[in-house]
Formats: structure tokens, sequence, C-alpha cells
């Protein structure tokens, strides 16, 4: 696999926007072609040649190329937007929109991630070896599309609104997380293993939450059903199962109203 490697040069005064920095846009060129591709920092366009040395060059595909960034972009946004194959490897931290709205390939962060990271996501991997900010896997501002297929995994603590309008997928997050877990969620699961605040599962529908760890405030929308032993991301355990929101709407299947699935570890 051809690999390209990026390293920061000088820290943007405001935020680089560089959508461009995936295999499927780096497939194909040199590394001269890509120093000259197009960024954005507020309404100027900027090249990314301007703020990193470039080593390497595309593979022939978007599966044949792997991109690693060497350094700091925590003023870099949008890094793997919209990738659909091959990998992107960030040694350090990176801003908001980390594989928004990607559909395949690998992301592997290690560091801190900041807002909208998995945005829209409906495949490929994003691994997030240390924080991870607001609105994880969750729809765009005004959308209620978010994450849709995919795994998204945190080593360590997430922030609020992981997880609105969910659709399909997965969100592991190793720490804590803070309000707003999966609000809206119409599908997929979110297995949190530290502690959440209030508001999980607020106006859910349809999906699976596991917290093995304590909720401050559990939703008054959520009925007790009953305790059961499962296995969970390849670790067994002992959880009392909710279902809600009761609050909500709910279709059925074969006669019986589908509700979401909140499991509390014990």
């Amino acid at each position: 696999m051809a690999k390209v490697t990026l390293t920061p040069t000088q820290t943007p005064t405001l935020f680089l926007e560089a959508e461009n920095i995936t295999p499927d846009v780096f497939a194909g060129k040199s590394a001269a072609e890509i120093a000259a591709l197009h960024a954005f920092i507020g309404k100027t366009t900027v090249t990314l040649g301007e703020y990193f040395t470039i080593e390497g060059a595309g593979g022939e595909t978007a599966a044949d190329t792997t991109i690693v960034i060497n350094g700091d972009v925590s003023r870099v946004k949008y890094i793997g937007m919209k990738m659909t194959a091959g990998e992107v490897i960030v040694n350090g931290s990176a801003d908001m929109y980390v594989g928004g709205w990607m559909s395949g390939g690998k992301i592997t962060v290690n560091g801190d991630i900041d807002a909208f990271a998995g945005l829209g996501m409906t495949g490929g991997e994003l691994i997030v070896n240390g924080n991870a900010g607001n609105y994880l896997g969750a729809a765009y501002r005004g959308d209620w599309r978010g994450m849709q297929g995919g795994e998204i995994r945190v080593s360590g603590n997430a922030g609020s609104d992981v997880g609105t309008f969910m659709r399909g997928g997965t969100i592991i997050v190793g720490g804590n997380i803070d309000v707003h877990v999966g609000t809206h969620m119409e599908g997929g699961t979110i297995i949190v293993k530290g502690d959440a605040k209030t508001r999980v599962g607020g106006q859910m529908v349809k999906g699976t939450i596991y917290v093995y760890g304590d909720i401050d405030v559990m939703m008054p929308g959520f009925q007790y059903r009953n305790d059961v032993d499962l296995e969970v991301d390849g670790e067994e355990g002992h959880f009392a199962l909710y279902e809600g929101d009761m609050g909500e709407r709910h279709s059925k299947r074969k006669g019986e109203v589908i509700y979401g699935q909140l499991y509390m570890k014990y």
C-alpha cells in the first residue's frame, strides 16, 4: 500500500479546513500534486503545501492509499471527510469533523479529537486513542440522519450529544460521557464503559445503549423490565434492562411495540 506522510510546518492562525486530506483525493497523485491541493482558512484559499511537508505518493486507488500525519493538527478540520476506502493515521490530536460522512476505510487518531467526528458516518472505522468532543456520530445540525453504519471506538472520554439522531452502526466509549446520549436515536448501538450524566436515551425510539457505570439521573420515560446476562463487546456481564422512551411514538413489529433498550451493568 502506498503511503503519503504529512508533517505540519506551521500552526494556522485560524483553523485550516482541509477536506482534501483523504485517500480518495490523494489516490493517483504525486507529492507535488498533493501539495498543490487547496484548503481554506476562513475565506482565504491556501494549499496543503503551505502547511505541511509532503512525502510519498498516493496509490492507484483510495484503497491502496495510506495517509500518515505526524504532528499536532488540532487546528485542522475535516480530515478524512467523505472517505470511502484506504487509511488515515494521525499521530497527534485533530480538530472538528474527523471522518465526517465517511463510508469506508479506517481512521486512527493517536490523540484527542474535537466535535462532530464521524458525523453522518455510514461505514468504515474511526479509532480515537484519546478523548472525543461533542456530537460524536451525530447528525449535522438541522438534519435528522446521524451515524448510520460503521464503528467509532474512543479509548477515553466523550462529550455531550453523542449519537444524536443515530440510525445505525456502533459507538464505543471507554471512559465517561457527558449529557444527551442517543437523543432521538432510531437504531444502532452505543456502549459507554464509564459513567454517564443525565438524559441518556432521551426521545429515542429504537436502538440499544449500554452503560457500564452510573447514570446521574435516569430519564423518567424508561421502565425497568428484567435482569439479563449478555456478552457486549467481547465481555460478559449482568445488566438491568430498561425500555423507552415511553413518551415517544413507537412503531410495531408483528403486533409488538418496538422500544429503545437501555442496559445498565451491575
